[in-house]
């Protein structure tokens, strides 16, 4: 094992974290729930402090490695297949992956505080969820195509029984659902990956190096446009790409609250992260051939998930659609193919990440007392859980893009770059935008300031950990509202070095 940079033990460690907590939770008794919460605690801290170190450690500027903090470790080599680099555990972050990483462990710690009430199997529950964050930090720390792949579906998977056993609503059906179209779009991305690497001829799966065969014409164009549809449609089903958003909905609805808080956060970026890879970087001819396409579909979600979104009556079918939405919004400016496009696009999934996991966060904190969630049976909660209100006020204004909230921070690169490009499509954009703002007014309106229903006299305000996990999610999206700085440069350094880009 070689460490390229001194820092690249901090990625090993970040990466072993939640792979140790689930191995330790696997020799707690089942009955010890207050060992199994201090655990997973201890590790989610731990795993919070270690993402915002990698993201403020970042070198950024003149002079600075395009990935940093790496580590390899050859794995297997010098088969008839593979040469002298073969498969490794090779990891690194840039600045797309840096802020990735920060969202993950924001989220994940905060999921963890919603999951301390959990109180049915709750040593299972962590080893799953455990075994799932430790899949999302491989996906965005891996730098070889075997590995990404093998922690893209580390991260998948647990997902069929944290819904199925945990979930409420359909469960099963959204479970297996989920499963079944995920599992589908992995297929068409493994066999995007075997002819990539057949094609290029390299005997490796690194991905830098398969990145430079596809920047130097060593991959051939025609192979590019080819498969670059297997890498964006496989990748964007994870994604919610219209039309392949359906599981999306379903399985939101479906989802306890600390798994859609991650799901929703950080899970669905993963398939976005996958197209700015495996898509953009590795393929950038098939890139430059097929965004406009991407823009379209793009487009439609965005303003078919608003729309949706805006006749919903259950709380969690209206985050779910607006997830549809937002991620409309990062598809379209990935697809805009310049520099402050997709810069929005990577600050919009951070954005939205932070910003969906409050929501969940919320919604979870109400159905847990009233055990349901529809709109209409609620109305003045302000006199009862003020608190309540007020954190969900802050998530449903940072999901409309008011100035000073990290939406639109995001939203905001995100219009000029479609702009500069698709100035039509950057209309829809704006249009999308303002239906979000009508299902978010109509929902505080019939929620938090309508005629109060006595029905809700004995719920009770957020508990302490609930306002902690809260806290920590308003504070990422102000801080990112406020202070543009470093994010932008992160990840304006890294998405700059990107193929094809347009200033």
């Amino acid at each position: 094992m070689t460490f390229d940079e001194g820092q690249g033990y901090v990625v090993l460690a970040t990466l072993l974290a939640p792979l140790v907590a689930m191995t330790i939770l696997l020799f707690v008794p089942g009955d010890r729930k207050d060992v199994v919460r201090y655990v997973s605690g201890f590790f989610g801290a731990v795993m919070l402090a270690l993402s915002i170190y990698i993201f403020v450690a970042f070198q950024f500027g003149d002079g600075a490695s395009s990935i940093q903090m790496q580590l390899r470790w050859d794995w297997i080599e010098n088969t008839a297949f593979l040469g002298e680099d073969g498969i490794q555990l090779y990891l690194g972050v840039d600045g797309i992956s840096a802020a990735m990483a920060l969202l993950t462990g924001i989220v994940a710690f905060a999921g963890t505080l919603a999951a301390s009430k959990l109180d049915y199997r709750t040593k299972d529950f962590f080893i799953l969820y455990w075994a799932l964050v430790g899949g999302v930090y491989g996906t965005f720390f891996a730098l070889d195509l075997f590995f990404f792949f093998f922690f893209y579906e580390l991260a998948v998977m647990p997902l069929y029984l944290l819904i199925g056993v945990w979930g409420s609503t359909r469960k099963e059906y959204g479970a297996m659902k989920l499963t079944l179209m995920l599992v589908a779009g992995s297929v068409l991305i493994w066999v995007g990956i075997f002819a990539t690497v057949h094609e290029a001829g390299l005997g490796t799966f690194n991905m830098p190096a398969l990145w430079a065969a596809g920047q130097d014409g060593t991959l051939d164009p025609t192979f590019q446009k080819t498969f670059f549809p297997f890498f964006v449609i496989g990748c964007g089903v994870l994604a919610a790409l219209w039309p392949f958003h359906t599981w999306s909905p379903d399985g939101h609805m479906s989802a306890p609250t600390a798994v859609s808080m991650v799901h929703a956060g950080v899970l669905m970026k993963l398939g976005a992260f996958g197209i700015i890879r495996l898509g953009i970087q590795m393929l950038p001819e098939g890139a430059e051939f097929w965004m406009p396409g991407l823009m379209v579909l793009g487009t439609i979600g965005a303003v078919y998930g608003a729309v949706a979104a805006l006749t919903q009556r259950d709380f969690k079918l209206i985050s779910g659609y607006s997830s549809v939405s937002h991620m409309g919004y990062v598809l379209m400016g990935l697809a805009t193919m310049n520099s402050i496009g997709i810069t929005g696009a990577v600050m919009q999934m951070f954005s939205h990440g932070v910003m969906t996991a409050l929501v969940f966060l919320m919604i979870g904190a109400l159905y847990d007392q009233a055990h349901t969630r529809d709109l209409k049976d609620f109305g003045g909660l302000g006199k009862v859980m003020p608190m309540w209100v007020v954190f969900y006020t802050i998530a449903g204004l940072a999901n409309v893009g008011l100035p000073g909230l990290s939406g639109f921070t995001a939203e905001f690169h995100i219009f000029v770059g479609t702009f500069k490009t698709y100035p039509l499509f950057g209309g829809l954009a704006v249009f999308a935008a303002a239906l979000a703002a009508a299902y978010m007014l109509r929902m505080f309106s019939i929620v938090f300031f309508g005629p109060f229903n006595p029905r809700w006299s004995d719920l009770k305000d957020l508990t302490p950990l609930e306002r902690m996990s809260g806290a920590l999610l308003i504070g990422s999206i102000v801080i990112m509202g406020v202070w543009w700085a470093p994010f932008v440069d992160r990840i304006g350094f890294s998405v700059e070095q990107l193929p094809r880009m347009v200033s």
